[in-house]
C-alpha cells in the first residue's frame, strides 16, 4: 500500500496539529519567514558531512535525510516533538518496506546530542496506516480543523494565522 502524495512533513504535521496538515497542504504555506524552520534547514546542510546520501528523494513523495548503513537517518534540533519525529521515522520506514527495502531508523537531536533508535513493528506500522487514512480525510475537509491551542503554538510558523482574531487579554 503506497499513499502516493503524502510526504513526511505532512505525517510530522498530522502528529502536531491536524489544523496546521491542512494548511500546509491546501498551498497555505508559513514556514518561509519562521525563524526555527531557516535553523532546520541549516542544520540539514551541515549536519553529518560524512554520509554521502543526504536528501533523498524517494519516488517523488518523501524525502529521507540521510542513508546511514542499515539505518535511515532523521535529524532533528530538539526532541520537543518526540512523538511526531517518530511517526515520521515509521512513515519511512513503512514507505520504504513497501518497495522491498528494510532498514531502522536513527533521529538525532542535535541539541541534546542524543540519537533515537526506531524499529517498524507490526503495531507501528498499523499506527501509519491509520494515519495515512485519517489524513486523506482531514484533506478532503472544505475547512481546516478547528483551533486547537496546543502548548507549542507560540512558536509555530501559524501562529499568527491561525490567532489573528483572538484578543489579547492584557488590552
Amino acid at each position: 500500500m503506497t499513499e502516493a502524495g503524502i510526504s513526511g512533513i505532512q505525517i510530522h504535521y498530522y502528529s502536531v496539529c491536524q489544523r496546521k496538515l491542512w494548511l500546509f497542504s491546501k498551498g497555505i504555506t508559513m514556514e518561509q519567514a519562521n525563524d526555527r524552520v531557516m535553523e532546520g534547514k541549516m542544520l540539514h546542510e551541515r549536519a553529518y558531512p560524512q554520509l554521502e546520501q543526504k536528501e533523498i528523494l524517494i519516488d517523488d513523495t518523501f524525502k529521507i535525510d540521510a542513508f546511514d548503513g542499515e539505518y535511515v537517518r532523521e535529524v532533528k534540533i530538539s526532541s520537543k516533538m518526540d512523538e511526531a519525529d517518530r511517526m515520521q521515522m515509521l512513515y519511512y520506514l513503512y514507505q520504504l518496506k513497501q518497495r522491498g527495502v528494510e532498514k531502522k531508523g536513527l533521529i538525532s537531536y542535535t541539541k541534546e546530542r542524543d540519537t533515537e533508535v526506531v524499529e517498524l513493528t507490526e503495531a507501528g506500522e498499523a499506527k501509519v496506516i491509520e494515519a495515512l487514512a485519517d489524513i486523506k480525510r482531514i484533506l478532503q475537509r472544505p475547512r481546516p480543523p478547528g483551533l486547537k491551542k496546543l502548548r507549542y503554538c507560540s512558536k509555530c510558523a501559524y501562529y499568527e494565522f491561525c490567532f489573528a482574531m483572538e484578543r489579547d487579554e492584557e488590552c
